[in-house]
């Protein structure tokens, strides 16, 4: 059976209450949870990631019971959950839950580690295994540490990519803050041979998040100008053996689409993800249950306009 997602781990625990939130955490026999307590201008919802976590058979009851006295005393407007383990879609209904529109990604890409490191290396795409084999040849270098005061190295390129791209990124607060609790490891490369008069560049970036089994890639960015390159591929490529090193069992990508559709947003990074070799795994998705009904509503209301505003 899947184990705990690592956003229900203490590490993301320790996270948020460095961001300055609350977060309550309950357990009981076959089930657990990590549940953070969100704000908006129309009220508050209580918000598990990739949780609870149902261990044991009928566990999510005592998961129901648990989180239903905590949104009474917090007097949320809805409690939103993305279940994992031995649950049902249809005893989600049955308690009430609806499916909303996802949060954290449905489906992902995993990756055994359990092989010898030559058998992973194999499983990924030739262009891939060829490249980590020969990225010191390029003058590049992998690097990973756990000072926060680098997270700029990440930052820094994703607001390039943002900026280019339209899109939304998290805020360099919220990434060094990742590093800075504990949760994250950032991992980079370096072109070790820079144009005479400039400073060693990072040219690609990333965070990691390690489970006491997994290790979860997010957050990464390369610089377009050193493209041909192809640095976020040594990048992946590097973390995913220093996982198998350390001993972790797994590697997840961490978020595809399961659309077949050349013009889906994320069929580049679906297609470049699967080129290492794994397999797809698929969550039951972000399900919801109204407490304030009105309220609730309303609040469906304005995240719909902010999503429309955001794409215009």
């Amino acid at each position: 059976m899947e184990e705990k997602h690592f956003l229900q781990s203490e590490q993301w625990e320790r996270f948020n209450k460095h961001l300055g939130k609350q977060v309550f955490t309950d357990s009981g026999q076959g089930w657990s949870y990590l549940a953070i307590l969100e704000f908006t201008p129309l009220g508050r919802y209580l918000y598990l990631p990739y949780g609870p976590y149902i261990s044991g058979k009928n566990g999510f009851e005592g998961a129901f019971n648990s989180l239903h006295k905590l949104a009474r005393a917090k007097r949320v407007m809805f409690t939103r959950i993305e279940p994992t383990g031995l649950i049902s879609t249809d005893t989600l209904h049955q308690y009430g839950f609806h499916k909303s529109r996802q949060v954290n990604p449905e489906h992902t890409w995993v990756l055994d580690l359990s092989a010898s490191e030559n058998d992973v290396l194999a499983g990924m795409q030739q262009t891939n295994r060829n490249l980590y084999h020969n990225y010191h040849k390029k003058g590049l270098s992998v690097h990973h540490t756990t000072d926060a005061s680098k997270i700029h190295y990440l930052t820094d390129l994703l607001g390039v990519v943002a900026k280019h791209n339209s899109i939304h990124v998290h805020t360099e607060d919220y990434l060094w803050a990742q590093v800075d609790s504990g949760a994250a490891t950032l991992y980079y490369v370096t072109l070790d041979k820079p144009e005479a008069g400039t400073s060693q560049p990072v040219i690609a970036a990333a965070l990691v998040y390690d489970s006491p089994t997994t290790r979860y890639y997010a957050h990464a960015a390369a610089d377009y100008e050193h493209r041909k390159l192809a640095a976020s591929t040594i990048l992946l490529a590097r973390m995913i053996i220093d996982a198998k090193v350390k001993g972790l069992k797994w590697f997840d990508f961490y978020g595809i689409t399961d659309s077949g559709d050349p013009a889906h947003p994320w069929h580049g990074f679906t297609k470049f993800k699967k080129s290492f070799g794994g397999q797809a795994k698929s969550y039951l998705g972000t399900w919801e249950k109204p407490r304030k009904r009105g309220w609730y509503a309303a609040f469906k209301v304005l995240s719909g306009l902010k999503r429309r505003l955001r794409l215009h």
